[in-house]
């Protein structure tokens, strides 16, 4: 997009949108009312004859138009900041960085890792946002960046492999000393609860996990979350279906039928028009350091094994 001559505080005004995500907030950030930023936003918006905002419920969203502006703005604000020694950040890294992803990988393996990133760049705000059902969609302009279980196959998206990771059946000690050790697949569908989801609340075939193990199995008790799963069996409710970089730091928990091993991966993802900005590349780089070196957390080599006590139990007649 070429820079039009404009006056350079309407420049600073649609940065300081783009980084607040709010116009109120912006025109708090640079010492305005927000009549005066909202001016000099429609006299930008003028100038390149297109619209740099969507409004929503919630503030301001960059357009596609918008997001290519702001590379090309933060660009300008990092050589000003270089001239008059005011760089925000070591490295200058500011605005928001969203962050979709599943429930469980945000949960127990982002989430225990994201502040080293955050400490890498301390200008940026980081919006981390999980759900029982599919992450934000950067295809939908929801987020900078999802991880998803599956490689979009459509729209305007761009994706690389993150990592694969194992899940494999758990329950508790104390629920395996009550019900007794399954030594095949076919030994679960008697004498055993099951915990899965919810059938018409999956939202993704990566996620018919019960299938794989034995087509014939069922679960009775059933969420729509992954983390909801792993309360239960950890509680002692019954067997399930765990990652194993989630199960494995539980100690209650015990791998059943270990030779059953399930294989799924994450995949990055974000929107072609924004890949190249800095805070997008900061991260993904970051990221792919990161589940390289929790690998064997993502892909443990060997599961542990069960209690004696509960091995010797024999399965209920």
């Amino acid at each position: 997009m070429p820079i039009p001559d404009a006056d350079w505080s309407d420049y600073q005004a649609f940065l300081a949108i783009a980084r607040s995500g709010q116009l109120a907030r912006a025109a708090r950030r640079l010492g305005v009312n927000p009549t005066t930023m909202g001016r000099r936003l429609r006299r930008l918006e003028a100038a390149l004859g297109t619209t740099l905002f969507e409004q929503t419920r919630t503030g301001q969203v960059l357009t596609e138009a918008g997001e290519t502006l702001l590379t090309a703005v933060e660009q300008m604000d990092r050589a000003a900041a270089g001239i008059t020694g005011s760089g925000e950040g070591e490295d200058g890294l500011t605005g928001t960085l969203r962050i979709g992803t599943p429930e469980g990988f945000a949960t127990d393996f982002l989430s225990p890792r994201l502040a080293h990133f955050q400490s890498l760049h301390p200008g940026l705000s980081i919006d981390l946002v999980s759900a029982p059902g599919e992450a934000l969609s950067p295809g939908r302009r929801e987020a900078d960046v999802a991880i998803v279980l599956a490689r979009p196959r459509k729209g305007p998206l761009v994706a690389h492999k993150l990592a694969d990771y194992a899940l494999g059946l758990y329950a508790s000690a104390d629920y395996l000393a009550g019900h007794g050790v399954p030594q095949a697949p076919a030994d679960l569908l008697e004498g055993h609860r099951l915990v899965g989801y919810i059938p018409d609340r999956l939202h993704a075939p990566e996620l018919r996990y019960l299938d794989e193990v034995h087509p014939a199995l069922k679960a009775s008790l059933r969420a729509p979350s992954i983390t909801a799963q792993y309360s239960l069996i950890a509680n002692g409710a019954g067997v399930g279906v765990l990652p194993a970089f989630i199960a494995h730091a539980d100690p209650r928990l015990v791998p059943v039928l270990s030779d059953v091993r399930l294989e799924r991966a994450f995949w990055f993802v974000t929107h072609e028009d924004i890949r190249r900005l800095p805070r997008i590349r900061a991260f993904r780089q970051w990221l792919d350091e990161t589940v390289r070196a929790g690998e064997e957390v993502l892909m443990p080599r060997s599961a542990r094994a069960a209690p004696e006590n509960a091995r010797k139990k024999e399965l209920p007649s």
